[in-house]
């Protein structure tokens, strides 16, 4: 746990640094890690019409910041590693304001000689408060895993993971501090095991489209068959609107049962917003 508390310390230092330069008011915040360090602050029938994708990805770091309300998002991917490859996705949708909803699905997922359906999960992200000055935004996530992989893939029992969620910017540079335990199910057996998990991403424009994110994350042991892992990710992201970013890059494994360069690429969309979607009537004419 000392990566865990270093982690958490420099994220304070950087925070208390920052009570000496001019804050930020809750409208100027960033809508996410990806999205240039752009002003959420428009007009009123602006900001209803606009949506802002929210990218999760490419990290191991969820952010705290939070899709529109109505909004429904997808996030999806493909890693591929020696002996590893997948398909990921994660589908968010704003149901109230500061809740997001979440379904996480691998619809397909390889490891050395074994091929189908990964597992799948359930959960939901509720923003406790907002950055304002020196407080970063604050918010939950709790995820519950589904064991839905076949072919021997996947955990092969339900677990439950729970996760703070801390998400700050200076000027535009945008960091993502996470941290959490997961409750990892026994196949065949009751109980759980347990693991710890901390990640600190970093994200910085680099033009109006391109920009470029930078991550340190990794998991503590499990038991005595799954060691602790800590990973190192690098990855481009380029806007091609203000509701669709392509990110690509790679991770590397420092230690654990881990390939030794994972390689990704994937898309987040806002699809629409759903309390949007019919018209307003128009009244009777006369």
């Amino acid at each position: 746990m000392r990566i865990a508390v270093r982690l958490v310390l420099g994220f304070v230092c950087l925070t208390a640094g920052a009570i000496q330069a001019p804050g930020q008011s809750t409208e100027q915040t960033a809508a996410s890690k990806k999205t240039q360090g752009e002003s959420q602050q428009q007009p009123p029938d602006a900001a209803q019409e606009e949506i802002t994708a929210v990218p999760n990805r490419p990290t191991f770091a969820s952010t705290a910041e939070m899709v529109q309300r109505g909004v429904f998002e997808i996030e999806y991917g493909f890693e591929a590693a020696d002996g590893h490859q997948n398909i990921n996705g994660l589908l968010k949708w704003g149901a109230v304001k500061n809740l997001e909803l979440w379904f996480l699905n691998n619809p397909i997922e390889r490891d050395a000689a074994l091929a189908g359906l990964g597992d799948s999960g359930a959960g939901l992200k509720y923003k406790i408060f907002a950055q304002a000055k020196a407080r970063p935004t604050f918010a939950v996530l709790y995820v519950a895993t589904l064991p839905t992989a076949t072919a021997g893939l996947g955990a092969g029992a339900s677990g439950h993971s729970l996760q703070l969620l801390f998400s700050k910017d200076f000027g535009k540079h945008h960091f993502d501090v996470n941290e959490g335990v997961q409750f990892v199910g026994r196949p065949g057996a009751s109980g759980f095991d347990r693991n710890y998990f901390t990640a600190l991403s970093y994200f910085h424009p680099l033009t109006e489209k391109w920009g470029y994110t930078a991550e340190i994350a990794g998991f503590s042991r499990t038991n005595g068959t799954t060691p602790a892992t800590m990973t190192l990710l690098g990855a481009g992201t380029y806007n091609v609107s203000s509701r669709l970013v392509l990110d690509g890059g790679a991770y590397f494994a420092v230690y654990g049962n881990l390939p030794r360069v994972t390689f990704f690429g994937g898309v987040t969309y806002s699809i629409a917003n759903l309390y949007h979607l019919h018209p307003a009537r128009r009244s009777p004419s006369h």
